[in-house]
């Protein structure tokens, strides 16, 4: 499996290329904006390109779509159903674009890596966790010593205690890459995430 990242737009969010370098293949999760340096990584890389995938629908995990489905115009979205625009919330906080909707307990594979789906809202009502072996790709449900915001719409702070519950209790010591900022692991953030250490006592 290789895993590289990149921080892009204006409040920074991390993008993620995962791929499988036996098969020659990869996706993008959370391409939030600088599509050029997007396409580039994957360029670099030597993988071909499979698909997007995205966390949640906020416009700092996916504003750079237009411009890379011009480059890559037959690839698909995975979203969660409850991430699409909805009827008077604004495309700030929802992808209305054409996409392929995931759930619970879906696996997708990228060659031969198996991406687990985890529903985790929360942050917004469709967001997801992605797991691929020892990797989570937390999004903006976990972050280190912290967690995603629950004010803007679509966000609840019960559901992200119960989801935030669901991730400590994984019996695993992922390797945790959230949406923003640095890498963490689970066991650290067992130990030192007030959020998460409160989520556990629920």
């Amino acid at each position: 499996m290789i895993l590289q990242s990149i921080v892009v737009g204006p409040v920074e969010t991390n993008c993620y290329l995962l791929g499988d370098e036996g098969k020659g293949v990869c996706v993008l999760v959370d391409p939030g904006a600088n599509a050029p340096a997007l396409i580039k990584l994957v360029e670099d890389s030597g993988l071909q390109l499979q698909a997007f995938f995205l966390t949640h629908g906020h416009y700092d995990h996916r504003d750079a779509l237009p411009a890379l489905r011009e480059a890559y115009p037959d690839l698909p979205v995975y979203i969660h159903e409850r991430e699409r625009l909805q009827p008077g919330l604004s495309e700030r906080y929802f992808y209305g674009g054409p996409c392929r909707t995931w759930a619970d307990g879906d696996i997708v594979p990228v060659g031969d890596l198996a991406v687990q789906v985890l529903e985790t809202p929360g942050h917004t009502a469709g967001s997801v966790v992605l797991l691929a072996e020892d990797v989570m790709l937390s999004g903006d449900t976990l972050f280190a010593t912290s967690c995603g915001r629950c004010d803007l719409p679509g966000g609840d702070m019960l559901e992200m205690f119960q989801s935030l519950r669901r991730l400590g209790l994984l019996e695993k010591d992922y390797k945790v890459y959230p949406g923003h900022g640095g890498p963490t692991t689970l066991a650290q953030e067992r130990l030192r995430n007030p959020y998460l250490r409160r989520a556990l006592q629920l």
